[in-house]
Order: structure tokens, then sequence, then C-alpha cells
């Protein structure tokens, strides 16, 4: 991933954040055919692996276990940046369009856990992480023992043992406040709040 300067974000601490923000990665595998993509929700555990799971029927998990080089990628908020919102661009004219967003990309080695034990602790972790906010969260000890276990063994867990995290956070850096602030100004009021807010957020120092 070609990153320039000012957009390289390498602070594990804001990665991680990142990802529990933004789980749903997208899993890209070499295969023969050429690459492929499977998109999945992710826990992201103390030692900095990743976990998800698959359908057993999925031959994903059959033929990619060990394999040393995956890349996962999960996107945050994005947005298309019209030079009209720059300040400057009504000075000068010297602004032309652009496209804002954050992601942030994982490699590494690819391992298959086809064991209940691991299936059973993922998918309560994962169900908890995102059960949390509401007003009754489930938990699966709701569902019947035996509709559970099915389930299990429809399943199969794959982890990635990260080697390299990085993230690109294209929020204007290289403009000035003043036009990085017109431009998510805009963007908030269009209702892209998300990215606008990110972009304010680079103001500070």
């Amino acid at each position: 991933m070609y990153v320039p300067r000012p957009f390289q974000e390498s602070s594990p601490e804001i990665l991680n954040a990142f990802i529990a923000a933004h789980p749903l990665g997208t899993l890209v595998i070499p295969s023969a055919q050429g690459p492929d993509a499977y998109h999945l929700p992710f826990h992201l555990d103390e030692t900095g692996s990743l976990h998800a799971h698959v359908a057993r029927g999925n031959p994903i998990w059959r033929s990619v276990g060990g394999h040393e080089n995956v890349l996962v990628i999960f996107h945050g908020p994005q947005a298309y940046i019209s030079p009209d919102w720059y300040p400057s661009k009504h000075e000068d004219h010297r602004q032309v369009p652009t496209w804002n967003y954050q992601a942030v990309h994982a490699r590494g080695r690819l391992v298959v856990h086809d064991d209940e034990r691991y299936m059973r602790g993922l998918l309560a972790r994962l169900t908890q992480e995102h059960e949390a906010g509401m007003k009754k969260p489930w938990q699966m000890s709701y569902a019947p023992d035996d509709y559970i276990d099915a389930l299990l063994k429809a399943v199969v867990g794959i982890e990635i043992e990260v080697a390299d995290l990085k993230g690109i956070m294209k929020l204007g850096q290289n403009e000035s406040v003043d036009d990085r602030t017109g431009a998510a100004t805009q963007l908030i009021q269009r209702g892209e709040a998300a990215m606008g807010e990110a972009m304010l957020a680079a103001n500070k120092p």
C-alpha cells in the first residue's frame, strides 16, 4: 500500500481502535485463479491477532491454512471533497477535487481452527462486543443448546497472526487548517458527519 507521508498512521493504539470500530474486514487471499476476497467481521484480541469464522461449506478453510501472506483490509469513513469547499480556492483557484478516506491493512499468516471450543469462545466474544450497546443484549445462552451446537458444527474459525499493520488516514492533512475545516463543515452539513468529524479531529495537535 502506497501511503504518502502526511497520511501515514503507525500507532498500534490508533490502528487497533480503528479495527475495533470498523470490524468488517475484507480478507484477500492469493489463489491459482488470482486473488479472492471474503468479507468477514473480525475480533482483534489482546495479542494483536484477528479472529473470524466462515461457513464449513466455504472452501477457503480447506486450502489456505498456514498461508504466510494474507491481507485484511478495514475501511472507515470516505467522502468526495469538492474544491469549492476550500476557502483558498475562492482566492487563487489552485484546488482540485479529491477523495478522503481511512483504511487499515493487516498482513499475516492464516491459521484454521476447526474445533468447537475455539468457535464457542469466538462467537461469544463477537456477540458480547456487538450486543453491548443494546437495551437487552442477546446472549448465546438464550437459544436452545441443541440449536447452538448444530450451528457451531456448521462453521470453522480462522485466525490471522498479524505481522504487519499499516494505516492510511487521508483527512486533508496536506491542506491548511482553514481549508480542512471548510471541507469538513460542508461534509457535516451534507450528512457525512463521520468523515467531517475525522477531518476536524486531524486539526488537533
